[in-house]
């Protein structure tokens, strides 16, 4: 039996009661549910799948809190600033439940796979009656169920059973651009990182799932399609059928149409020179690519569990500078790692210049309790690392910078994607992830064309429609 069939068995029956249930208890003439995300990629997917059943249940949506019968915030566990904005947007709506007893209140994501916040929950906040991690996605619909008819508040979280549950329905968000999730979980348990302990273990959907999902997002017109997954290098393991990262994203740059084809996130240690080659041959692949390498310094690459050296993640940078003369490379930094001292820094500092990265994102150290890194010692001062930051910032502008300006009097083609805070003008953006500001009209959202490069800032740049457009 298929997995979409045994989905189909478990919930359908819960999604109709549900239906059944809120056209009596919705406070208009169809119940709304206001869905809020928190975090990275993934859980925006998620947050699409989770509307994608709340819709067969028979739900509308709203952005305000105040009209809903169902409010879900979907978490966020990588920094401790993601989980203080949740439990401080959580509270705030306190006075929601009050005001209106049978709205429900749900939490779910990344942070509810941690006990300890689970806890806190379970504790301080008696208005939140639904909880669920995110190995229990496939179970929404029974839970849902469970917690307007049981009486009881409803917590599930931690029951990883390695699977990939298919068929579960979608509300995507956008119109032209899409997720395309390939697997879920991650093995690499870097020392800082949660992801882990709340993915859990890697697992890949089969090929033809995601070539079938990838030729409906392109049949149904949409141009920016970005893979996911917590290391997308590791694609195929654990499937029964031979295939790699690289292999499955020539199947699907094989297929006919108008589209822009990205993935993220891509780790050092697995990035081969036959994925370059592939981005580099490919028809409807991004120049772009997102390799975050942390710390330029090996010692700390080290503690942090990387499995890579600075000596290959240069290499690897080198190749596709090589392969692709105008790749875009983009990264992550995490400052003030537990030990890091000024030489350290400066290692990373180096890195950078020598890379000459299109943008970073970069982070102060944050702590996860359940990681190895969190019991580190670590002498340096909030103060040290604030400034650290900052230096960091400052170089990086000035590189963003001088690529930006390198690219003044260049043709890009582009995809028009929503239109700006300034009048007439429209946010566009390159193969290569960098923002266009563009004055045209806003029939062109959705589209592709090309724009001719004639300003440059540190982030951004600014262009008009190419005379052959």
């Amino acid at each position: 039996m298929s997995e979409i069939n045994t989905f189909a068995q478990q919930q359908n029956e819960y999604i109709e009661l549900v239906a059944e249930i809120m056209q009596i208890r919705a406070r208009g003439e169809k119940p709304l549910a206001c869905v809020r995300t928190y975090g990275c990629q993934q859980n925006v997917a998620d947050s699409e799948t989770i509307k994608g059943m709340l819709a067969m249940m028979g739900y509308d949506f709203t952005e305000n809190p105040e009209d809903a019968d169902f409010i879900l915030f979907n978490t966020c566990a990588v920094r401790e600033h993601a989980e203080d904005r949740v439990f401080g947007n959580v509270g705030a709506i306190k006075s929601i439940k009050k005001k209106h007893p049978s709205t429900l209140i749900a939490l779910c994501g990344c942070m509810m796979e941690q006990e300890h916040i689970v806890n806190r929950i379970y504790e301080s906040f008696p208005f939140v009656g639904l909880v669920f991690g995110t190995h229990c996605l496939h179970e929404f619909p029974k839970l849902l169920y469970k917690s307007l008819t049981g009486g009881k508040r409803q917590f599930l979280r931690g029951n990883d059973d390695l699977l990939v549950h298919e068929g579960l329905p979608k509300r995507r968000d956008g119109a032209f651009k899409g997720w395309l999730p390939i697997m879920y979980g991650c093995d690499n348990f870097c020392s800082y990182c949660i992801v882990p302990y709340v993915r859990g273990r890697e697992r890949s959907r089969s090929s033809s799932a995601i070539l079938e999902e990838a030729r409906q997002l392109i049949n149904g017109g949409y141009k920016d399609i970005t893979l996911l997954g917590q290391n997308v290098n590791s694609y195929g393991k654990g499937l029964e059928e031979d295939i790699s990262f690289s292999e499955l994203l020539r199947k699907i740059d094989s297929i006919d149409g108008d589209y822009t084809l990205r993935f993220m996130t891509s780790h050092p240690k697995d990035c081969t020179h036959e994925l370059i080659d592939t981005i580099a041959a490919g028809r409807h692949i991004s120049t772009h690519l997102h390799l975050p390498f942390q710390s330029g310094s090996d010692r700390i690459l080290k503690l942090m569990n990387r499995k890579y050296t600075r000596e290959k993640y240069l290499e690897t940078v080198n190749y596709a500078k090589k392969k692709i003369p105008e790749i875009s490379l983009t990264s992550d930094i995490i400052v003030g790692f537990p030990g890091e001292t000024e030489e350290d820094f400066k290692q990373t500092l180096s890195l950078v210049e020598e890379v000459g990265f299109t943008s970073l994102f970069t982070f102060i150290y944050s702590k996860r309790v359940g990681t190895p890194a969190a019991v580190m010692d670590d002498p340096t001062s909030d103060e040290e690392k604030s400034e650290r930051f900052q230096r960091l910032i400052k170089l990086q502008e000035k590189i963003a910078a001088k690529r930006c300006a390198s690219m003044v009097g260049t043709v890009q083609r582009v995809l028009f994607e929503e239109k700006a805070k300034k009048d007439g003008i429209i946010n566009a953006r390159t193969s290569g992830n960098i923002v266009v500001e563009v004055e045209a009209d806003q029939s062109v959202i959705g589209s592709f064309g090309e724009v001719k490069i004639t300003d440059s800032g540190n982030w951004i740049l600014k262009g008009r429609l190419n005379n052959n457009n």
